[in-house]
């Protein structure tokens, strides 16, 4: 899929420099190095800005003694650093974790979901969590993110471009069709890496703890809570970090969702739980 992001961004790089540079090759280098820009940005800064947006409280094992000893557990279990563990102030019940590496990784909870979930319930939603960080998640997402953003950005580049040049040929028919395909594609894949890495994070979180059908129970009532309590600050574009999609307060077409859908994650789940011999 990423092989497929970067040949949809060769493209665009090809049409815009071909058309505006009078060279393919030199558009292509121009918006891979705008890429790569914003993407050291992101690695290094896109953690703490995060933090700052939901308004995370970094808490002590004094502070938050449940919390702390679920997150210890689960990363004795892994084999992980233990994260600094973060409170999230808001009723919706979620769990997201961020840093660019295991040794750079804050694991967060709502208060809603301390509330909500039992504590086998929570372990399975820490361990889920644990397994982004195991698996680099956060850095996964932040470039699959940057390149569907960078060639957004020469998209809409190669549009105005186009109305702006008067000149009547075939090129502009073909500026005009990038501009409006390039980004459409550049997201549902994006999407489908995000989808992707979510099943493979509820799989591999399960295992980190040996129960599937706590993890398949959480996201029952995750499902059900987050529709009546959808969170009432941040950003939809970072909605991909949750475990639970935060605002997914009113209906959405599941293509273009960044979650994969739940009634699937939890078959898959109590599938796994039937091949370890659990049964609820």
């Amino acid at each position: 899929m990423f092989a497929v992001l970067m040949g949809i961004f060769a493209l665009v790089g090809w049409v815009v420099g071909s058309y505006f540079i009078g060279n393919w090759m030199l558009g292509f280098v121009i918006f891979l190095g705008i890429a790569v820009a914003i993407n050291v940005v992101s690695y290094f800064y896109s953690s703490k800005i995060i933090l700052w947006t939901y308004k995370v409280k970094i808490v002590t094992e004094a502070e938050s003694p449940r919390l702390y000893r679920i997150v210890r557990g689960i990363s004795q279990k892994a084999g992980l650093p233990m994260p600094r563990v973060g409170i999230i102030p808001t009723q919706n019940p979620n769990a997201f974790a961020t840093g660019r590496n295991p040794k750079n990784a804050v694991v967060c909870a709502t208060e809603g979901i301390m509330r909500l979930l039992d504590d086998s319930e929570l372990e399975g939603v820490m361990a889920h969590e644990m397994a982004h960080v195991k698996d680099r998640d956060i850095l996964v997402m932040t470039v699959a993110a940057t390149v569907a953003g960078a060639i957004s950005f020469a998209a809409r580049f190669a549009f105005w471009g186009s109305l702006m040049d008067r000149r009547d040929n075939g090129n502009m028919i073909l500026l005009l069709l990038v501009a409006i395909t390039a980004p459409l594609a550049a997201m549902l894949v994006q999407l489908a890496i995000s989808r992707s890495r979510e099943y493979k994070a509820d799989y591999e979180g399960a295992m980190f703890i040996g129960r599937p059908l706590a993890l398949a129970k959480a996201l029952e009532k995750l499902e059900v809570g987050n529709k009546a309590n959808p969170i009432k600050f941040g950003s939809p574009t970072s909605s991909s970090l949750f475990i639970v999609n935060p605002f997914n307060g009113g209906t959405m077409v599941s293509l273009f969702s960044t979650h994969p859908p739940m009634k699937e994650r939890i078959r898959r789940l109590k599938e796994q739980a039937k091949q370890m011999g659990q049964y609820a």
